[in-house]
């Protein structure tokens, strides 16, 4: 685990965090909110690793014992809550890793600290559970919620909380990390920037994932010969898209971006604006052959693609249909 200076963005999140340390006001319960890939579990570890850390600063010292056993995941006093079902914590779960642990003491440090990772999972009965403990908590206790989706914590246990929401780090640090630390080229390390929106986890995961950079080539492929393709060329890359299935909403955002570069070029005719700049020909060549309403038709064809998806909608008719709206205009 890096300390809070290794951390890219997240700074006020990080000041809020060190100055709680500092003037030993520290909350029972905070609720950390942000999308997949955010740096959650990374702060929330890094600020439970201060707090236990022998040295007493606003920083993990890293050499103390209780610093040593967090990097290690097996510090007593620090406790990840686990749940066995995928979608759902349940309220056993809560009452045995939590509620019927918490009166213990810690075991050896100044605090004993509960991780709940996907607190949207919490079932009502859970909540209503946990809420009995943050109410009234003992003083050495803090229970950390980490959320994609504070909306589904009850309103009671919301206002119980310290909120932190995890805002998007800046482009251009997201770019000099995948290009410095993980010697990424800058075309594709530009395409990760964009398709991340500034969430660092994202960026990382599709500048080192092999099965992006493929599908990166389908998408290209498909978005510059869909004018001229036959009904079975169709039928064949839509059973190439199926095969993304598990990943689709990150397909969908590799044409968004492409037809948005084209969107952007017709418009501007400005070649340094647009994220997929090796595909330049191609791009000009769309824009001279698009208008601009069915280019926006594409888009919003795109919008609508992902909100049938997220609905359980017919993959393949979802997709049928988005494909056919690409090809008309």
């Amino acid at each position: 685990m890096a300390g809070f200076s290794d951390v890219l963005g997240h700074e006020q999140t990080i000041l809020h965090m060190k100055h709680a340390i500092s003037m030993d006001k520290v909350s029972h319960a905070y609720i950390i909110s942000g999308e997949k890939g955010s740096g959650k579990k990374l702060l929330a570890g890094l600020f439970a690793q201060t707090l236990q850390c022998q040295k007493k600063g606003t920083d993990p010292c890293m050499e103390c014992q209780s610093c040593r056993q967090a990097e290690n995941n097996n510090q007593p006093d620090i406790i990840r809550v686990t749940h066995e079902k995928p979608n759902t914590i349940s309220v056993e779960e809560i009452r045995t890793q939590v509620n019927g642990d918490i009166m213990v003491r810690p075991y050896s440090s100044p605090y004993k600290i509960y991780i709940i990772d996907e607190a949207e999972k919490l079932s009502a009965q859970a909540q209503n559970a946990l809420l009995k403990t943050i109410e009234e908590p003992p003083v050495y206790a803090v229970i950390f919620l980490l959320t994609t989706n504070k909306g589904m914590l009850l309103p009671t246990i919301q206002s119980r909380c310290v909120t932190l929401e995890l805002k998007p780090v800046a482009d251009e640090s997201v770019r000099h990390f995948l290009m410095e630390q993980l010697q990424i080229p800058e075309y594709r390390a530009d395409i990760c920037v964009a398709f991340a929106q500034g969430n660092v986890g994202k960026a990382k995961r599709l500048a080192l994932s092999e099965s992006f950079s493929e599908m990166l080539e389908h998408a290209i492929h498909l978005v510059k010969y869909i004018p001229d393709m036959e009904v079975t060329d169709l039928l064949s890359d839509l059973k190439k898209i199926g095969t993304y299935k598990m990943e689709i909403n990150d397909y969908l955002d590799i044409l968004a971006v492409w037809y948005r570069d084209v969107l952007l070029f017709k418009a501007t005719r400005d070649a340094d604006s647009i994220v997929f700049k090796d595909e330049l020909i191609s791009i000009r060549e769309k824009a001279r052959h698009s208008s601009y309403e069915g280019l926006e038709c594409i888009i919003k064809a795109l919008e609508k693609a992902k909100i049938r998806l997220s609905a359980n909608v017919n993959f393949d008719m979802a997709l049928e249909l988005l494909l056919l709206t690409m090809k008309e205009n």
